[in-house]
Order: C-alpha cells, then sequence, then structure tokens
C-alpha cells in the first residue's frame, strides 16, 4: 500500500506542529567551554514576543563569575549592575571588590528578525552546567528565560530555560567556596 499525498501532508503538518524550533528560546551559540578559562557569552534572541519586537534584554551573571563585560551595540544602551563582595577575591592587578551581577541592554530589535548580545566571562572551577537566567522585555509582553531543569531533568524539557554553558576540565586542586 503506497502512502497518498494527503498523509505526507498530514505527517508534515503534524511534524510541525510538535516540533519545537531552536530559534523559540534564548540560547547560549557555544554550549561547552573550559572550567577557568575566558568565555564569550555570546546570546542569540531568535524573535520577538509573538509580534512584538524586543525592547530590553537582561542577563543575570551566576554568583561563581566573577569577571564580566558586555560587548556594547551600536543603538543600543548597556546598563550593568553591580554587586559588593563578601571579601575581596584576588585578580589581575588588584583585588575584586565588587562584581557584575546583571546586564541589560536596551534598544530596538523587530520581532521577525534576531540579533546576538555577548559577554566576556571568566568562568568558574566547576564542572557541569553553568545558568545565565535572562528576561527579554518587548514592547508589549515579557519573556523570563529563568527556568533550571530539576536532577535528571533535560534543559529542553522546561518551558522557558535559562541559557546554559556546560563546563569542563575543572582543576581539582583549587575548590570554591
Amino acid at each position: 500500500m503506497k502512502p497518498t499525498q494527503g498523509a505526507f501532508i498530514i505527517l508534515a503538518a503534524l511534524a510541525a506542529l510538535f516540533a519545537q524550533p531552536a530559534s523559540a528560546h534564548v540560547v547560549l551559540t557555544q554550549t561547552e567551554a573550559e572550567a577557568q578559562s575566558y568565555y564569550v557569552a555570546t546570546f542569540r534572541i531568535g524573535h520577538g514576543c509573538d509580534a512584538s519586537p524586543t525592547v530590553a534584554f537582561r542577563v543575570e551573571i551566576p554568583v561563581g563569575v566573577l569577571i564580566a563585560r558586555p560587548q556594547p551595540k551600536p543603538g543600543w544602551e548597556v546598563v550593568i549592575e553591580r554587586e559588593p563582595m563578601r571579601e575581596p577575591v584576588p585578580s589581575e592587578g588588584r583585588p575584586l571588590t565588587e562584581r557584575v551581577s546583571a546586564i541589560t541592554w536596551r534598544g530596538r530589535l523587530p520581532a521577525d528578525q534576531f540579533d546576538e548580545f555577548a559577554v566576556m566571562v571568566k568562568l568558574p572551577n566547576m564542572e557541569g552546567p553553568l545558568y545565565f537566567p535572562s528576561v527579554q522585555s518587548c514592547e508589549q509582553g515579557v519573556r523570563a528565560w529563568t527556568q533550571i531543569p530539576a536532577a535528571g531533568q533535560a534543559w529542553h524539557d522546561v518551558e522557558s530555560p535559562a541559557p546554559m554553558v556546560n563546563l569542563f576540565g575543572m582543576d581539582h586542586s583549587v575548590h570554591m567556596h
């Protein structure tokens, strides 16, 4: 028995209905990095909030990340939030007494276009997933990309997953506090 053209159309429609395109999430373009290295976290926004343009993108910097420097974007204002450190941490040049806790870009990205926002960070000494909870604000609506999967749950199994990079190559002679 040969499948009919109608059957192929129905199967294609069902596949499209249940498929979740990669552009549906805010993602990091490079999903693996070496622990304790400098890493350019490039966040890709694939679309607006339905038909509404993106007007702000905010990224929370994980606690273990002590250095974070945003890349400027023409036409976008960059706002850097900082928080004091409990104790100064030795760094290149002078001790760190505060760290960047969040970065927000404000501008306008049409809903039917994509763009990327980058932050250079010094990754912590750990192995496994490192999450960057993010919020995409649009002219109408907000999309929080902040969900962190439970232990044993896959990243794509949550509805609005936080962008994530998987760290490898931890130096076991150094311990994080």
